[in-house]
């Protein structure tokens, strides 16, 4: 335990949620930075470190912002006020920043070995400079648009997270004795975003190396082009992050859709946050940039190209470099469902629960269910949560062929997913077009359960088909999300499954739940209540232990319980992918409690929850959509779902067990609040790997 964490305002229980949240974006950049990484997978990794950082500058830190601009000085229970937290903030952002930097250097040189070559427009041939000048010439210039600053011309609009030229200028026949703001002009130019940030330039015939500039300093280049009677004293780069939060008062609305494209708009204005600028920024250009943001103490200079995130989509781009890259990972369809086009799901699950574990099986089958529900005539109804759905989902397209053949089509889409609002907003009008009954979920809270019913007329009767899960509906990410995924047709799932879709939809009385529990209603009852049975097992001497898999933990109350359960004695694994604000190993504490973060090739995303309740057949383990947050346990709608088959059970039960192994990824939170390698002086064991091969941990195979 450090000792000296409440000299420095911080709790010596508990770890603030955000400065954890720094510690996970170190651990992604681990892999930015590991030599056994593939090179183009680092790449991939560090475009992530920036994206990441993006969004916790426009969401978490603006937060903090906004209450230090109401003036409030109270502390939250990791011990920090708004004030020291946001210094703290600032220092570790910085470090970050530094570091990525750093790695980004290391990145191009070792790419640069490899023939992938990104050069300095001045560093290019004589050929390779004409490449690019007619790129710049016949591509960008069309679309560029120099926006002067000037008393008839007020500062334009920056959007936030946008890529800009800050262009300083003077006459031609200007003379050096005038004042700056006689002397100066100024312009900005928007980098496009429709275009890649790294142009390739042609290459000799048969060499083979791949050569690429930055689109920026294509255009710091060419500057003259779009400024011609005037001089160019400097052209530098910088970036405007705003703050992203949607305020949206759903019970004054009269129309949410209408609402929340009203608040997508005032976005693009939010206020400030932070200001990255090009090192070595004309002062008379950043002045002029202060005085309009005001944002004095949030400025980033930045020693290399500002917004890393375009590695991602450029390590994506590169051809023919699969020794660069991850083996392609082997995704198989479930083996419960191995005829393929002849799978008959509904005739499957008739006969037995399945669960799924995405990317190593293939989320096809998912679509593929969805399909065959809307194309089969004992199908009556198909009901689904969506949160975030791929631009091109097959799923959307099953649903609305479904009501367009005449089933009862009703679709939960939640409009307030942070960022995909606009895609959600789409979806919603698409699917309405379709004949599908859109429902906007519940006022005040985010419907983010995932769940679809499909209700089937069969020989004895209705029965319901049901698939829960722990991630999004969406094709595209549940190929780099691992998630895990129940298709059952238990009746009393599915009665539960009917009643939270009437709960959502209409004006039903909060159901008493036969099988799931529901946030914000029972989850917290039901998640406190296993803990404490633990607890109750630990002191009469009987089996007991917790294992939770999930995302991120930050609510005080659950922290609290598990301390009590680890003073009972009950041994608590925890496997948190990011924010974690309990401290493990504190003596008389915490000592019984582990918590290890696993970042990978892959972004452990899923939510499994086990109970050993004194061991044998009565053990629980659940999935679920919920994180241990305050937010998903009373602000959001979310679903946990037992796993009653006892094949399921050990199938779920053996994949945390992959993680509980892993030695190679893993990493250990200490008490300090800091994270160590888990080395256990065993043979190297790297779960996501091994879970490739499904037989390491499904229990049984069809």
């Amino acid at each position: 335990m450090d000792n000296q964490a409440a000299h420095r305002g911080s709790s010596p229980y508990y770890i603030n949620r955000d400065l954890s949240w720094i510690e996970f974006n170190y651990r992604v950049l681990e892999e930015a930075q590991h030599p056994d990484t593939p090179l183009l997978e680092r790449a991939k990794f560090l475009g992530i470190v920036s994206r990441n950082l993006d969004e916790f500058m426009s969401v978490r830190v603006a937060g903090i912002r906004n209450q230090l601009k109401a003036g409030i000085v109270k502390k939250d229970f990791s011990g920090y006020t708004p004030q020291v937290l946001y210094k703290r903030l600032s220092k570790r952002v910085e470090k970050m920043v530094t570091a990525e930097y750093r790695t980004y250097r290391d990145l191009i040189r070792l790419l640069a070995k490899d023939n992938l070559v990104l050069s300095h427009y001045n560093d290019l041939t004589a050929t390779q400079q004409k490449s690019a000048d007619d790129y710049f010439h016949d591509v960008i210039f069309p679309i560029l648009t120099p926006m002067a600053v000037d008393l008839s011309r007020p500062f334009p609009l920056v959007h936030s997270q946008n890529v800009y030229l800050a262009a300083v200028l003077e006459r031609e026949n200007a003379t050096a004795d005038l004042p700056d703001d006689e002397r100066y002009y100024f312009a900005i130019v928007q980098i496009p975003s429709i275009l890649p940030r790294l142009i390739p330039v042609a290459s000799r015939s048969h060499s083979k190396k791949q050569v690429y500039v930055l689109i920026d300093e294509l255009i710091c280049n060419h500057i003259q082009t779009l400024f011609s009677g005037y001089k160019p004293v400097a052209v530098h780069a910088f970036r405007l992050s705003r703050d992203a939060d949607l305020e949206i008062n759903e019970e004054e609305a009269e129309d949410l859709l209408e609402e929340i494209e009203n608040k997508l708009r005032k976005r693009r204005r939010g206020a400030p946050v932070r200001l990255e600028v090009e090192k070595d920024f004309h002062p008379y250009a950043l002045q002029l940039l202060l005085e309009e943001f005001e944002i004095n103490d949030a400025v980033y200079e930045i020693d290399g190209p500002i917004d890393l995130g375009f590695m991602t989509s450029f390590a994506g781009s590169i051809k023919n470099r699969d020794h660069l890259r991850y083996p392609t990972a082997r995704s198989v369809y479930p083996p419960e469902f191995a005829d393929g086009e002849d799978t008959d799901f509904f005739a499957t699950l008739k006969e037995r629960d399945v669960l799924l574990h995405h990317p190593f099986e293939s989320f096809d089958a998912v679509s593929d269910f969805v399909e065959q529900a809307a194309e089969d005539p004992g199908v009556m109804a198909i009901k689904m949560t969506l949160y975030r759905v791929s631009s091109k989902s097959p799923i959307i397209r099953s649903l609305a062929e479904a009501a367009e053949a005449g089933k009862q089509v009703t679709v939960v889409v939640e409009l307030k997913a942070r960022f995909d609002e606009e895609r959600n907003i789409t979806w919603a009008r698409e699917l309405e077009k379709a004949g599908c009954h859109v429902v906007y979920g519940l006022v005040g809270l985010k419907t983010h359960a995932k769940a679809i019913l499909v209700v089937r007329r069969e020989e004895d009767g209705l029965r319901r088909y049901v698939h829960v899960g722990t991630g999004n509906y969406n094709d595209t990410t549940a190929r780099l999300y691992t998630d895990v995924g129940l298709m059952t047709s238990n009746a009393s799932i599915g009665e539960d499954a009917s009643e939270l879709f009437n709960h959502i939809t209409g004006y039903s009385r909060h159901p008493d739940w036969q099988e799931i529990s529901v946030a914000p209603d029972t989850m917290m009852g039901t998640f406190v209540t296993n803990i404490r049975r633990e607890a109750d097992h630990a002191k009469a001497g009987r089996p007991s232990r917790i294992i939770a898999k999930f995302n991120s933990l930050s609510n005080q109350q659950i922290i609290d319980e598990l301390y009590e359960a680890s003073k009972a004695g009950v041994k608590i694994d925890l496997i948190v992918r990011g924010v974690c604000c309990l401290r493990p190993g504190v003596e008389g504490l915490s000592e019984n409690i582990t918590v290890r973060s696993i970042v990978d090739r892959y972004l452990e995303h899923s939510r499994i929850f086990y109970f050993e309740n004194g061991g044998g057949e009565d053990s629980e383990i659940f999935l679920a959509s919920a994180d241990w947050m305050t937010r998903n346990l009373t602000r959001r709608v979310e679903l946990m779902c037992p796993i009653r088959d006892a094949g399921c059970k050990d199938t779920l039960l053996n994949i945390v067990k992959l993680y509980l192994k892993d030695n190679v990824k893993a990493r250990i939170l200490t008490s300090r609040g800091s994270y160590e390698p888990f080395e256990n002086g065993e043979e190297d064991f790297r779960s996501q790997f091994r879970a490739e091969d499904i037989r390491t941990w499904k229990s049984t195979l069809v």
